[in-house]
């Protein structure tokens, strides 16, 4: 059964360094490059919510965005049990992390290191990731609905 969005369904750009739940429907679209976004969805009740992370950690300075990996994961993680989903029933879906600007992953591990951050702590919250596409060297463009838990992507074109 394919569920389509209603005129009425709610939408929300999720700009990079930033996060958003949602209890019911919601289609939450973002674009990726280095950067990785981690869809988190409960499996029961529906509901869930995406973050898109920039840099892997926070140094402790200035101020703890989500714009740091272990601060929007921590986030997200709060946000989504505060709407009423429960950890046990959580799956993840995990995309980005692209090396966009061809350089080599020793001279500029961004992505891998967004990559690791976010498998590692999903890993450690032992919740299962169902899904993903990782690395490479093309963008991503990602909308979820945060009811049914389904996820589309699309990546860029890669230039040669």
């Amino acid at each position: 059964m394919i569920h389509e969005t209603s005129d009425t369904t709610r939408k929300h750009f999720l700009f990079p360094g930033t996060l958003h739940v949602d209890a019911g429907e919601c289609v939450i679209t973002t674009v990726l490059g280095s950067c990785v976004a981690v869809c988190l969805w409960d499996t029961i009740k529906g509901g869930g919510g995406m973050n898109h992370f920039m840099l892997p950690l926070w140094n402790g300075e200035g101020l703890a965005t989500p714009k740091y990996g272990t601060i929007a994961m921590e986030k997200l993680l709060e946000q989504v049990l505060a709407v009423g989903c429960k950890k046990e029933r959580l799956v993840a879906k995990v995309f980005g992390g692209a090396n966009i600007l061809g350089m080599s992953q020793a001279a500029c591990p961004i992505g891998r290191r967004n990559v690791e951050l976010a498998l590692g702590t999903l890993d450690d919250w032992r919740i299962k990731v169902v899904a993903s596409d990782l690395e490479g060297m093309v963008g991503r463009k990602i909308i979820m609905n945060t009811l049914t838990g389904v996820v589309l992507m699309g990546r860029g074109k890669h230039k040669e």
